[in-house]
C-alpha cells in the first residue's frame, strides 16, 4: 500500500517554494493531481496554508531531493517512521522553523520597505532565506508576491532586534562612504574641469 505524507498540500507548498522538482514529482510523492501542484506554484491553490517541512518532520531527506532534483524522472521516497519515539523528539524543533519560514517572504517585503540600504545579501543572514529570493522579492517578481503582507522580522523573531540594528547600521555605514566616495569624485572631476579651462584660456 502506497503511503504518502503527513499534510500533503502544505508538504507540497513547501516542496514547490523550495526545491526544483518536478510538478510530477511533488504530485505523486504528495497524492496530488499534477495541475493542483501547478496551481499552488501559480499562487491558485493553497492560498493561506502553511508550508510543512518534510526534512524537518522526519519524513524526507535532503539527499533524496537532490537525488530527484538531478533526475526527474525518479520519485521521492517517503522515509518511514520506525517508533513513535522518533515523531515526539522531532515535534518541538520541527514547529518553530515552519512558521518562521513562511513568515521569511513578509519579513524580507518589510526589511526592503523600510531598510533600503540593506543588501540582499544582510536581509538574507537576518531571516535566514537566500539571495535569489531577497532579489526576486526586492524586483517584486517573487512567485507569490501578492500575497505577501510586509511584517517585521524582530516581532516574527527572526531576527533579533541588536543583530537587525546592527546590519543596518552597517548598512548605513557603507552608504556614507559610497555617497563620500562620489563627493570626492564629483569635487575631482570639477577639479579637472576647471584647469582644463584655465589651459584653454
Amino acid at each position: 500500500m502506497q503511503e504518502y505524507p503527513f499534510m500533503p498540500k502544505a508538504t507540497a507548498v513547501w516542496l514547490v517554494e523550495n526545491t526544483n522538482l518536478t510538478f510530477r514529482q511533488i504530485a505523486k510523492f504528495c497524492n496530488l493531481h499534477e495541475l493542483e501542484v501547478k496551481g499552488i506554484a501559480d499562487g491558485d491553490v493553497a492560498k493561506g496554508i502553511k508550508a510543512y517541512n518534510p526534512i524537518l518532520a522526519g519524513q524526507l531527506s535532503r539527499d533524496e531531493i537532490d537525488e530527484c532534483s538531478k533526475n526527474p524522472d525518479r520519485n521521492l521516497n517517503l522515509i518511514k517512521k520506525d517508533t513513535t519515539i522518533q515523531i515526539k523528539e522531532r515535534k518541538k524543533p520541527k514547529y518553530t522553523p515552519l512558521s518562521k519560514r513562511q513568515d521569511r517572504p513578509d519579513a524580507i517585503l518589510w526589511l526592503c520597505k523600510n531598510a533600503s540600504e540593506l543588501t540582499d545579501g544582510q536581509i538574507s543572514k537576518l531571516v535566514g532565506s537566500t539571495k535569489g529570493t531577497v532579489s526576486l522579492i526586492r524586483k517584486r517578481s517573487y512567485w507569490n508576491f501578492s500575497n505577501l503582507k510586509p511584517r517585521d522580522p524582530v516581532i516574527l523573531a527572526l531576527c533579533s532586534q541588536e543583530s537587525f540594528q546592527k546590519a543596518l547600521d552597517k548598512a548605513k555605514r557603507r552608504v556614507e562612504r559610497e555617497k563620500k566616495r562620489i563627493l570626492r569624485e564629483e569635487k575631482k572631476l570639477k577639479k579637472e574641469n576647471s584647469e582644463q579651462q584655465l589651459d584653454q584660456n
